[in-house]
């Protein structure tokens, strides 16, 4: 089973076992009220990279939304980047952490933690930062 998450006019999907972590660490480290906060910044082997922290701060640019009793932050801009995305939490014998399934990823690295933007996502972004 998994959640729709929108913000705006944008949409993220979170597996119950995403959710499930998500709550967990935030029980973990005292914050139950606080949120995860996703992230695209520059960097990785394909260019761009997913983060994620505890954020109990949200500011005026973030879309901030609520599934089972947990929060997501996701600024404006990597929003754009995440838009369609799937987050799931695996944990098996060969690994275990978040994994993203995004749409928006023309390639990703090995390892899954960094990717290259389509020229679409990428333009929309550059549009959305003032840039030409």
């Amino acid at each position: 089973m998994s959640s729709l998450i929108t913000g705006t006019s944008e949409q993220l999907v979170l597996t119950d076992s995403a959710v499930d972590r998500i709550r967990a660490l935030l029980v973990k480290e005292g914050k139950p009220e606080a949120g995860l906060r996703l992230y695209i910044s520059g960097g990785g082997c394909a260019g761009m990279s997913y983060g994620m922290s505890i954020d109990d701060s949200v500011s005026s640019d973030d879309a901030v939304v609520r599934t089972k009793g947990v929060k997501v932050i996701v600024d404006k801009l990597s929003l754009i980047y995440l838009r369609g995305s799937k987050i799931d939490y695996v944990e098996n014998l060969q690994t275990s952490g978040f994994q993203i399934d995004n749409p928006n990823a023309a390639s990703s690295c090995g390892c899954g933690l960094s990717f290259k933007a389509t020229k679409e996502a990428a333009t929309e972004a550059k549009s959305a930062a003032g840039g030409n």
